[in-house]
């Protein structure tokens, strides 16, 4: 199984921190990602509850459902399509916490890779080292945007 924590503070603000992790179709802005899109419009707001987001990073393609959508506090995805390598995935949420102007972010993921155990276990390691520094990278590019 694979467990991605990662936290940092950055120095903007909730809203503008929660803007541009909600903003489904512009995460090819981040160094780690290469193709990002909508691929479906959430219920209430375009990168609302119920939008689907396509992610193209490092070979891997996948498809993410929004879960839970409760702005500027919390952001949850689901992998629910992925390519070449199959995911159960089992969480992905973000959430933000206003501290004075500034915003703390934890993200977390968690699931396996379901494909035979000795690649189950050698993949969940990868998927884990790659996604905690993907994840750190894009809030690091976050602080440091005017």
């Amino acid at each position: 199984m694979f467990s991605i924590h990662v936290e940092r503070t950055i120095n903007q603000p909730i809203e503008k921190v929660f803007a541009i992790l909600s903003d489904h179709a512009n995460y090819a802005q981040f160094k780690a990602i290469e193709q990002s899109n909508l691929l479906v419009k959430g219920s209430d707001e375009p990168n609302g509850l119920g939008a689907v987001r396509e992610i193209i990073s490092g070979g891997s393609n996948l498809h993410e459902e929004i879960v839970a959508y409760e702005p500027p506090y919390k952001l949850g995805y689901k992998v629910v399509k992925s390519k070449p390598l199959p995911y159960d995935h089992q969480l992905g949420e973000i959430t933000l916490k206003d501290e004075g102007g500034k915003t703390h972010v934890t993200w977390r993921s968690k699931g396996h890779i379901t494909i035979f155990l000795l690649g189950s276990l050698y993949f969940d390691k990868q998927i884990q080292s790659v996604g905690s520094r993907a994840f750190g990278s894009i809030l690091k590019q976050i602080d440091s945007m005017a």
